[in-house]
């Protein structure tokens, strides 16, 4: 399979496109030493929301490295940020610049579109089909896009990211109502810093299926790995962090099922 997902019966889906750390064997020859650390991977959410299928929810998660294909760009490779620095579609390099390609084994546009349709696609028909499925059923839903990255990356901004960085693009991608329900419950704890479309305001996911007129309510959450995990290599979890932030994760995704059913 190209994804992992399990069928929940709450009015909510996780996605997860980053986890996956899969490269075929056949395109792994035209990578560089430095693309086998897979660094740029939202390392272990499948176990820091381990809880989100206990409580119902749908998970939809990748097996496929976005070095591969970032499920999270659009199939058009446009930039979500406009005047920023990012990667594309089909990174060349890392997050730290580093080149990902052997010299002149760079994807041509023909091997852009094979993986668009190979590996890209797969995942996000899972993930329509499975937002239509909880529609027919509840009405509303709620597709929480769950990432995560090193706490300090000078190639995107300066100095130390918030702990917990919400993107619902800039208020489109879900309700206000539900918005304000997720700042509020962030607002009445000190212990981890926020911010609401900030630096990330969401990246493709988030955009493209929120749609709170069609009753999707898409919010993006980009953790700072240092909250639950070693940021260099090995990149170990580390349960004791995890363990500080879980039940914040748990509120979070608990309140936006009580407000879309309400």
């Amino acid at each position: 399979m190209d994804f992992r997902f399990k069928a929940g019966t709450l009015p909510l889906l996780v996605s997860m496109p980053h986890v996956g750390t899969d490269i075929p064997d056949e395109l792994a020859a035209s990578l560089t030493p430095c693309a086998a650390a897979r660094a740029d991977t939202d390392w272990h959410l499948t176990e820091l929301y381990g809880f989100a299928q206990e409580m119902g929810a749908s998970v939809l998660s990748a097996r496929w490295s976005r070095y591969l294909i970032d499920l999270n760009r659009p199939p058009e490779n446009t930039n979500l940020y406009p005047g920023q620095d990012t990667t594309g579609l089909c990174p060349v390099d890392t997050f730290g610049r580093e080149r990902l390609y052997r010299e002149g084994m760079e994807p041509d546009e023909a091997e852009v579109r094979r993986r668009l349709e190979q590996y890209w696609r797969p995942y996000h028909d899972q993930l329509r089909a499975e937002l239509d499925r909880l529609l027919a059923e509840h009405g509303r839903v709620v597709l929480w896009d769950a990432h995560s990255i090193a706490s300090e990356v000078p190639r995107f901004f300066e100095g130390r990211l918030p702990d917990l960085n919400f993107g619902t693009a800039d208020g489109k991608s879900c309700s206000r109502q539900l918005e304000g329900a997720m700042i509020k419950l962030v607002d009445s704890q000190d212990r981890f810093s926020f911010v609401f479309n900030g630096r990330f305001k969401g990246g493709h996911i988030t955009r493209f299926y929120g749609n709170p007129a069609a009753g999707v309510h898409a919010i993006q959450l980009e953790m700072a790995q240092c909250l639950y995990m070693n940021e260099s290599a090995p990149f170990d979890y580390r349960p004791d962090l995890a363990g500080r932030i879980q039940p914040l994760l748990r509120e979070l995704l608990g309140a936006a099922v009580e407000w879309v059913r309400t």
